[in-house]
């Protein structure tokens, strides 16, 4: 059996934006029309990597380095450019406070659809649903629509479905450990390691030093979309302070 969760091999990301400008009306439909306003942006250029099996793997990097968009490839949520190859070995679960969740459903139906795109049939799912509820205690708003819900109440949803989530691979963006209000903190975090954590793939992105010192055992340092180096925290957080202070220069 093969001990490698996830193979990215040749991961590049281009956008292609359109320049607001002033013209006339008439002079910007015909931009829209012969593109000459339009530019290409890259995110990611030429990432390969393997990581492994029980991994806690960190990625590193500041604002518009590429973390995200490397985290939302893993899950096939963005497509890589033409060329571009991902392997995901196992079930896996993307938990970012900004993706996942439809909004216009509620907690009932986020839960089933969630739960379902992991591989559970509505047999598990209702098995495990009024545990999920109980834990993110939200009993009293289970049928009303998420986006009527708070960003703590979002985040206890997001980490009760992963707590119960029968997934392999956890792809976490600046979404870790305690969260939520200050009692479901406590909580949360008592049942990280030991429900969430242990025997799974963990990738998480974070600007947090100190999580990642205390939890990776390899981290990865991405700037401007291209790989600076993979390695130990001790290898990699003194490159990702050298490039804090030449961005405050």
């Amino acid at each position: 059996m093969s001990q490698i969760a996830i193979e990215l091999k040749n991961i590049s990301k281009t956008y292609s934006v359109l320049d607001k400008d002033s013209q006339s009306l008439k002079g910007k439909i015909m931009s829209l029309i012969t593109h000459t306003n339009r530019r290409e942006i890259k995110a990611l250029t030429n990432v390969n990597l393997e990581i492994k099996k029980g991994e806690f793997f960190g990625i590193m990097g500041h604002n518009g380095s590429g973390k995200s968009t490397l985290l939302r490839i893993m899950a096939g949520a963005y497509p890589p450019d033409k060329g571009g190859v991902v392997k995901m070995h196992g079930r896996f679960m993307l938990l970012s406070l900004g993706l996942g969740f439809n909004p216009m459903l509620t907690a009932r139906e986020n839960i089933y659809l969630n739960a379902s795109i992991l591989g559970l049939t509505l047999k598990q799912i209702g098995v495990i649903f009024h545990d999920i509820v109980a834990f993110a205690e939200l009993d009293k708003f289970v049928d009303t629509q998420v986006k009527y819900y708070s960003t703590g109440m979002v985040a206890r949803l997001k980490f009760a479905i992963a707590v119960h989530a029968d997934a392999d691979i956890f792809l976490m963006d600046e979404f870790f450990g305690g969260v939520g209000d200050a009692s479901f903190k406590e909580k949360s975090e008592a049942v990280f390691h030991k429900s969430l954590v242990e025997g799974r793939t963990i990738i998480h992105v974070s600007h947090s030093i100190k999580t990642i010192e205390k939890h990776c055992s390899r981290v990865m340092l991405l700037h401007q979309g291209e790989i600076v180096g993979i390695g130990s925290p001790e290898e990699i957080i003194p490159e990702y302070q050298s490039l804090s202070k030449k961005k405050r220069k």
